[in-house]
């Protein structure tokens, strides 16, 4: 798959989610097999860019190209001045959340609130597109509500502003991520239109990104929560759409090393505070399918230092390893 000058290594993208896709996250999963990963979620509103959680959501150092930004707001002149402005700092693909279901950000007429005003959503896709020489792409949703699914016309609209390639997730605004994925609207998008298309939600193995691929001949999958504790499933759809096979498990030492590794770069980007409260949360869901007692979990989840809380998890992973391990 191409975006604009961007040949993708693997059509498997990483779903921008707050709180999880941060740089750590990012590289992670770009090194484990995802084609392109997403910065979280970053207001157009410029005068908040100097607030720490701004800061780091804008920083990119050392991440593999494409580097790219999502941006949220609803004022097409405040996005296009953003995207100017991350493309001065290095972005090199300009994402617009057109998506988000959360009340905070629709409150706002934000994300997946924008899809019920389609000259809106057409003179934000302009302005922005106008505003920069790298791609511009779109994560949307297929509708408003399921009585108001305008999936394709929102998709029609992208195109003809200039936008490079679309992420659908299978939800309208309405559902936020409550019931069953609607794929229909995703083929119906994908038919109506010739760029790029990923799809997206509760897409959660191997098997079940073909058979969206198969149903929506999308161009592409996006995972999200899916990822959560098993990065690794980047690999594993890689090589099941490349191949119809499953790649060799993983050995327990490999998985150790990744989550050492992660753990490292959390603290190392966080530093001594956040770093352990934002590994907790990684932690957890590493954990979620392997710790055996109340006892391991209370342990984990106690530690208050980045040195403790690494060499409690470390412990354990190398019990694991060699079989000693209370694992699930």
């Amino acid at each position: 798959m191409q975006i604009g000058p961007h040949v993708l290594p693997a059509a498997i993208a990483l779903a921008p989610m707050a709180g999880v896709t941060d740089r750590p996250f990012r590289v992670l999963c770009r090194r484990l097999g995802a084609g392109i990963a997403a910065s979280e979620m970053l207001t157009a509103d410029t005068r908040l860019w100097r607030s720490r959680k701004s800061q780091r959501r804008m920083n990119h150092e050392g991440e593999p190209s494409p580097r790219i930004v999502q941006l949220a707001g609803a004022d097409p002149q405040a996005l296009a001045e953003a995207a100017r402005l991350n493309v001065d700092l290095g972005a090199q693909i300009i994402d617009i959340n057109m998506g988000c279901p959360a009340k905070k950000v629709v409150n706002r007429h934000c994300g997946s609130a924008l899809l019920a005003d389609e000259p809106l959503v057409a003179r934000i896709l302009e302005a922005v597109v106008a505003a920069v020489a790298v791609p511009v792409t779109l994560k949307m949703r297929t509708g408003v509500d399921p009585q108001h699914r305008n999936g394709v016309n929102i998709a029609r609209i992208a195109v003809a502003s200039g936008i490079a390639a679309l992420a659908v997730h299978g939800r309208t605004r309405a559902d936020h991520y409550a019931g069953s994925v609607e794929y229909a609207t995703i083929r119906d998008i994908k038919r109506a239109i010739s760029i790029p298309v990923f799809a997206n939600g509760d897409i959660d193995s191997a098997q079940k990104a073909r058979a969206v691929l198969d149903f929506t001949r999308a161009d592409g999958v996006m995972l999200g929560r899916a990822a959560h504790g098993s990065p690794w499933i980047f690999r594993d759809v890689n090589e099941f759409l490349s191949s119809g096979k499953f790649p060799a498990a993983l050995a327990r030492a490999d998985v150790r090393d990744i989550i050492r590794s992660h753990l490292t770069d959390l603290y190392h980007f966080y530093g001594e505070g956040d770093g352990v409260r934002f590994a907790r949360k990684h932690l957890g869901w590493y954990f979620a399918e392997l710790l055996g007692t109340q006892d391991d979990r209370r342990g984990l989840m106690s530690q208050e230092t980045s040195a403790r809380q690494f060499a409690y998890a470390s412990a354990w992973l190398d019990r694991w390893v060699d079989g000693t391990a209370n694992a699930a």
